[in-house]
């Protein structure tokens, strides 16, 4: 088992069996963390296990929101920004709500990032101004 099986071993185990897929939990609970790294590679293992099911978009889209925070982190925001829109083009076809999630908060989220990022020029990161979005899941799951 490689170094990232295992990394993603530790970080589903506590949420498997609870009704849905341990991956996707965690993917939050990293999220929601601001382990934007880690969301994106725990996700991503279940994305590629699928192939091109019905999800496919949907969790690629996630992905990509991931991945655009980790730009964030990085402070490359214009690179950030090209990787929301990505995502936002992926999410928008499972809205409003899909998986329980609020796919159009995540949108709403997606929108603000942009906005701030453009507007101020690529000068301005919504991390530093605290604006960290954490998304939980209806029927119980976060």
């Amino acid at each position: 088992m490689s170094n990232k099986s295992r990394r993603i071993s530790q970080l589903i185990e506590p949420f498997r069996g609870r009704g849905v897929d341990a991956h996707y939990l965690a993917y939050f609970d990293c999220f929601n963390r601001q382990l934007y790294f880690e969301a994106h590679d725990v996700l991503e293992e279940l994305w590629l296990a699928q192939g091109n099911g019905p999800d496919y978009l949907f969790h690629k889209g996630l992905i990509q929101l991931a991945g655009g925070f980790v730009h964030l982190q990085k402070g490359r925001l214009r690179q950030a920004a090209s990787v929301f829109k990505l995502a936002e083009a992926n999410l928008e076809r499972y809205a409003p709500d899909h998986e329980r999630l609020d796919v159009e908060c995540v949108l709403k989220a997606i929108g603000k990032s942009l906005r701030m990022l453009e507007e101020t020029g690529f000068e301005t990161n919504p991390l530093a101004c605290g604006d960290a979005p954490k998304f939980n899941l209806h029927n119980g799951f976060s």
